[in-house]
């Protein structure tokens, strides 16, 4: 059985407040900032550039990968780190539109996270392909035989509904198409399995439920029957066969390894190589027990005590993320109130209460606090101030 006090303890979580926004930033390993600051004062201060020899700096990018392997259904020498995710998306779409010639149409839904569609859209303007955008609901028919490249985010970063990875997989490979999976709300929160359910391609971000830091690296992962044909339209100088060799031409790396673009952000690869020692014994169906127990006593909890609000997530725990979100007509107000009041979540637009659940330190003490002051807030209107409504630039 996974220790979740221990793993709790292993958070610096600030006192007084009841943190349920690890679905955008998780909060800092305790480990984190001694290990980022060794790897300053011993290997970057005393090393200088043989540190990448030495240190390993220019290996981490795989080994660092190796470790979300085991927690995303991959396998050893199958994922590697770099970039931000938006560039990741790019190379594993481009990648993945390059292995079906003569298809020309991307499909997503309108769930999927804005910045992913914008991506898409873009390369398809650019290689005069088409992107369908449906609704969650309406993908399965919306697969049809002229499909190239089916790209979804597997758990909607508003609504937390779960997309049926094995399922949709295999009717787009039955369409003779691919499958490309964005796991940012995904990995860390629940139990993702690739292998299991015969993907093609996944991206994902490790600031979430991973808990890299601000701007931590994305990772990719490539099936391997498609790690030595997959062409990347962004072709980097990390990903090429031989980097120091100085080629004028490109000549790609084998397997994951081409997927590598510009020089490894050492620094943070180090914070999320601390933050990922905390998952070392974390079982994933323990992790998944344990959000599905916190996120029903949350929905519970609200709908009994806060009528002004409506669920905005699927009922059904099989169906939903980590994360639960409710509407509410003035839900900006009513967050920032939550969070000065200490339960820190967050807003997204239009009216949407979000809530996430990260088992490795949320506990139900905290889903009792923030049913509570949530409740509170609700009853005596004290979100109706004007200090409130006031939008920031991050919201």
């Amino acid at each position: 059985m996974t220790d979740f006090a221990a793993t709790r303890r292993a958070f610096h979580l600030p006192r007084g407040i009841t943190y349920l926004d690890g679905n955008s930033l998780g909060p800092m390993p305790v480990a984190a900032s001694d290990r980022v600051a060794r790897m300053m004062s011993d290997e970057w201060s005393e090393m200088l550039i043989t540190g990448w020899n030495k240190a390993g700096w220019y290996v981490q990018p795989r080994k660092v990968g190796d470790r979300i392997a085991r927690l995303i259904g991959a396998g050893p020498g199958q994922v590697v780190m770099g970039d931000t995710l938006s560039i990741k998306v790019f190379q594993a779409l481009s990648a993945a539109m390059a292995l079906r010639p003569g298809r020309r149409v991307i499909l997503s839904d309108n769930g999927n996270f804005p910045s992913d569609l914008y991506v898409a859209e873009g390369l398809a303007r650019a290689m005069g392909a088409e992107l369908r955008v449906v609704a969650p609901e309406e993908v399965e028919a919306a697969i049809t035989p002229d499909l190239a490249v089916l790209m979804l985010t597997e758990v909607d970063y508003r609504t937390g509904r779960r997309h049926d990875m094995a399922g949709l997989t295999a009717r787009a490979h039955d369409a003779g198409a691919l499958a490309l999976w964005d796991l940012a709300h995904s990995a860390g929160a629940v139990d993702v399995d690739l292998t299991g359910a015969d993907a093609d391609f996944a991206v994902g971000c490790t600031y979430k439920y991973l808990n890299g830091g601000p701007g931590a690296p994305a990772f990719i992962w490539t099936h391997p029957r498609h790690a030595d044909a997959a062409q990347p339209i962004l072709q980097g100088w990390m990903g090429h066969d031989a980097p120091f060799a100085f080629d004028l031409g490109y000549r790609p790396a084998p397997g994951i390894e081409r997927m590598r673009v510009g020089t490894p952000p050492v620094i943070a690869l180090t914070a999320l190589d601390a933050a990922l020692d905390v998952w070392d014994g974390v079982s994933l169906a323990d992790l998944r027990a344990r959000s599905i127990e916190l996120t029903e006593a949350f929905i519970k909890g609200v709908e009994a005590a806060c009528p002004e609000v409506a669920l905005n997530s699927p009922r059904d725990p099989a169906r939903r993320g980590s994360q639960v979100s409710f509407r509410h007509p003035q839900g900006y107000a009513v967050m920032q109130a939550l969070i000065a009041a200490g339960v820190v979540g967050d807003f997204r637009a239009p009216d949407v209460l979000r809530f996430g659940f990260a088992p490795l330190y949320n506990d139900l003490d905290d889903v009792g606090r923030a049913v509570d002051t949530l409740a509170r807030i609700l009853r005596d209107g004290s979100w109706d101030d004007e200090r409130f409504r006031q939008r920031a630039a991050v919201t």
